[in-house]
């Protein structure tokens, strides 16, 4: 299958030359990624991969950018963290349409990450809560594609915590 996402990551100051970045990620493998340096310090590539699932692709692109730029910082992984009007784009409906479901299902509907003005949701959640209703259709690689961008983020956010940290929030924010 293929599998379509998206990993940005931060670069050291030593990593900021695009020609040799570019010779070095499609040498270790990346040649199947559009390759993003328009914002000075960052990188982004979106990869359209051949694999036999979602994880083992972009569990390869991971390994291969480790290889070729080691000291690469990984930002995120993408499609993830999404607004209203991006689930509205993804499954073609208008985002007042999403917004209005977002309403009137108040206890189903997948609490948000953040909210405020600009409220943001993880895509994999509200993709399941759609496809659970039955009357969206959409990719299944991209379903996949957004629960291992879920995991890949929040295994990036977990390294952050000490462990005895991690397993009394576990606890508490059930």
């Amino acid at each position: 299958m293929e599998y379509t996402f998206t990993l940005k990551y931060q670069l050291d100051d030593d990593d900021r030359d695009p020609d040799a970045l570019v010779e070095r990620l499609g040498a270790a493998g990346c040649d199947d990624a559009l390759v993003g340096i328009g914002v000075p310090g960052r990188l982004a590539l979106e990869f359209t991969r051949e694999a036999a699932d979602a994880d083992a692709a972009v569990r390869s692109a991971l390994a291969d950018v480790r290889r070729a730029v080691p000291s690469a910082r990984l930002i995120e992984a993408a499609p993830d963290l999404v607004g209203l009007t991006d689930v509205a784009q993804i499954v073609g409906v208008s985002r007042q349409n999403m917004r209005k479901l977002m309403l009137a299902n108040p206890g189903s509907f997948p609490a948000p990450v953040h909210e405020g003005s600009a409220s943001i949701w993880h895509l994999a959640d509200v993709l399941a809560w759609l496809k659970a209703r039955g009357s969206y259709s959409m990719a299944q690689t991209l379903v996949e594609v957004a629960q291992v961008a879920l995991q890949v983020n929040a295994a990036k956010e977990g390294r952050r915590l000490p462990l005895s940290a991690f397993s009394e929030l576990d606890a508490l924010v059930r």
